[in-house]
C-alpha cells in the first residue's frame, strides 16, 4: 500500500510592548466592526464601516485602519531575493543561539522575522538601526514592508492541483494580528502599515484590567490559526497590566513527501545520542531520488515534498555534530539543493516534539539591545513610530513550535511527477539518519527558510 508522509508544523511569535509613563489622548483613526467579533475570528481585508457611537469598541473586538491589504505590491524579484538573503542570514544566527543547549530544537525564522519586522515599523533612531542589523534588512525602509508582503503572498500561494488527485499535498497558512489596549494612542501611520502589508487588524485587549483574559484570547487565536497545534503559547505571568500591545505571527505547514515511505519497511532501530548512548526508535526506510552532496564532515540531501518545498537534512560525521552545527551556513544548504540528483537509500526516524523559547537574550546577543531597555534615558527604546513620546519598549519575544514527522494514508500524486524525467543516475548513495542531524524546510521557489532545527533524540517529545 502506498503511503504519504505528512509533516505538520506550527508556530507563533509575540512581541510585547509595555508602557513606561502616562498615557496621552488617542491619535489613531480606526474603524470598528458593525458586528461584534470574537478573539478567534480572523481579521478580514475589508474595512468595516464606522460605528455610530464614539465609544471605543469592547475588549476582544476587532478594529482596523481604513486601509485594505495590498494584494499586488509593486516589488521586484531582486528585492525579494535581497529580503530572502537577509532572512537566511538571520535564520542561521538565531538558530545557532537557540540550539546551543544540544536538545531537540526547531524554530521558524520566517515567523520570528515577520513579527519583528512588524515591530520595526514603529522603531526609530538607534533602536531601528539595531533591529535592522540584527534582522539583516538590506532594503530601504519604504520597501521593506511591501517586500515582506509580497514574500508572504508568494509563500502562501496555493500550488497547482495535481491532475487526478483529490488531495491537497501542500499547505502553508500564515496569519498576523495585533492586540492593543483600548484607548491607547497608537499612531495611524503605524496601523496603516500593519493593515496594508501584513493584513493585520487590531484586536482590543484590556491588559490593564483583565490581563489574564487578554492572554487567553491571544492563545485562542493562535490555537485556531495553527489548527490546534500551538496551545497556551503565552504562559501565565508573561503579560502584565502595563502591557499595551502584542504583535503575533502564526504559521502552519503541512506537506506530503514526493516519494512515499512504505510502512511495512518501518522498523525499530538504534539512534545514537550525542553522549554515545543509544535509544530505540521507529526508523523509516525508502529509496528516494533527490539532490545529494557531501561536505567537510557531513552528508546532506534535499528531500522533496509534493509541492513547492523541500527538507534539507544535514548528517554530521560521527563525533563532529557540534563542529558542523556551529559552522553550518546558507552556502551548505544552497550546495545541497543544487547537488547532483542521486538515488539515495534513505533511513529516517519518525519524530514529534514541541519547543518554546523566550528570545530576548538571544536577540540581545545578536545586537538588538535598545529595544528591550525601558525608557526614559540614553540608550533606551525608541518606538515613537507606534505612539508619540518615548514610553514603549519590548518586554519579551516568545516563540513556540511543533513538528511531527510520521506516515499517514495514501501518497499524493505529485510524487510521480518528481520521480519521472530522471533518465540516468550516478551510483546509489546511502543516507542513514541514525544519529543527531540538522534540518531546514525551505520554500523552493523563493528560497525562504520556513523552519530550521535539529533532532538530537527522536524519542523525546
Amino acid at each position: 500500500m502506498k503511503t504519504r508522509h505528512i509533516v505538520a508544523l506550527a508556530m507563533a511569535v509575540a512581541v510585547f510592548a509595555a508602557a513606561c509613563g502616562s498615557e496621552s489622548e488617542p491619535t489613531t483613526t480606526m474603524t470598528e466592526p458593525t458586528e461584534s467579533s470574537t478573539p478567534s475570528t480572523p481579521p478580514t481585508s475589508e474595512t468595516a464601516a464606522p460605528a455610530d457611537s464614539p465609544e471605543p469598541a469592547a475588549s476582544g473586538e476587532l478594529v482596523r485602519a481604513e486601509v485594505p491589504r495590498d494584494t499586488a505590491p509593486d516589488v521586484t524579484n531582486d528585492e525579494i531575493a535581497a529580503l530572502v538573503a537577509g532572512n537566511t542570514e538571520f535564520a542561521f544566527d538565531i538558530f545557532k543561539v537557540a540550539a546551543a543547549g544540544g536538545e531537540n530544537t526547531m524554530l521558524s525564522p520566517h515567523s520570528i522575522a515577520t513579527a519583528l519586522t512588524m515591530t520595526y515599523a514603529g522603531a526609530r533612531a538607534t533602536t531601528a538601526e539595531e533591529m535592522a542589523t540584527t534582522l539583516h534588512l538590506g532594503l530601504l525602509d519604504d520597501r521593506i514592508h511591501a517586500a515582506r508582503n509580497e514574500l508572504d503572498l508568494r509563500v502562501t500561494a496555493e500550488p497547482p492541483q495535481v491532475p487526478d488527485d483529490d488531495s491537497q499535498p501542500f499547505t502553508i497558512n500564515t496569519a498576523n494580528s495585533v492586540w492593543g489596549q483600548p484607548d491607547y494612542p497608537f499612531l495611524e501611520a503605524f496601523l496603516d502599515i500593519l493593515a496594508r502589508d501584513y493584513d493585520a487588524g487590531m484586536y482590543l485587549a484590556d491588559f490593564s484590567n483583565d490581563t489574564e483574559g487578554a492572554r487567553v484570547a491571544i492563545n485562542d487565536w493562535v490555537e485556531e490559526k495553527t489548527e490546534g497545534r500551538i496551545q497556551d503559547m503565552l504562559p501565565p505571568g508573561v503579560l502584565n497590566p502595563l502591557t499595551r500591545m502584542v504583535l503575533v505571527n502564526a504559521i502552519w505547514f503541512k506537506a506530503n513527501w514526493a516519494t512515499q515511505f512504505e510502512p511495512d519497511l518501518t522498523a525499530p532501530g538504534n539512534f545514537t545520542l550525542l553522549d554515545g548512548n543509544t535509544v530505540e526508535t521507529p526508523l523509516m526506510h525508502g529509496n528516494v531520488t533527490m539532490p545529494y552532496t557531501t561536505g567537510d564532515g557531513f552528508s546532506a540531501a534535499a528531500i522533496p515534498y509534493a509541492g513547492d518545498a523541500e527538507m534539507v537534512v544535514v548528517l554530521p560525521d560521527a563525533g563532529r555534530f557540534e563542529e558542523v552545527a556551529a559552522a553550518l551556513s546558507s552556502d551548505d544548504l544552497d550546495v545541497t539543493v543544487a547537488g547532483e540528483q542521486r538515488e539515495v537509500d534513505l533511513t529516517m526516524p519518525k519524530f514529534e516534539f514541541e519547543a518554546q523559547f523566550g528570545l530576548k537574550t538571544a536577540l540581545q546577543e545578536l545586537g538588538m539591545v535598545e529595544a528591550f531597555n525601558p525608557p526614559p534615558g540614553p540608550g533606551t527604546a525608541d518606538f515613537s513610530g507606534i505612539t508619540e513620546g518615548s514610553e514603549l519598549y519590548v518586554q519579551d519575544v516568545v516563540h513556540k513550535s511543533f513538528i511531527k514527522v510520521d506516515e499517514h494514508g495514501t501518497e499524493a500524486a505529485a510524487a510521480t511527477a518528481v520521480i519521472l524525467g530522471l533518465t540516468s543516475l550516478p551510483q546509489r548513495a546511502t543516507l542513514t539518519l541514525d544519529r543527531p542531524f540538522l534540518f531546514a524546510i525551505k520554500h523552493r521557489s523563493t528560497g525562504e527558510i520556513l523552519f530550521i532545527g535539529q533532532v538530537t533524540n527522536p524519542t523525546v517529545g
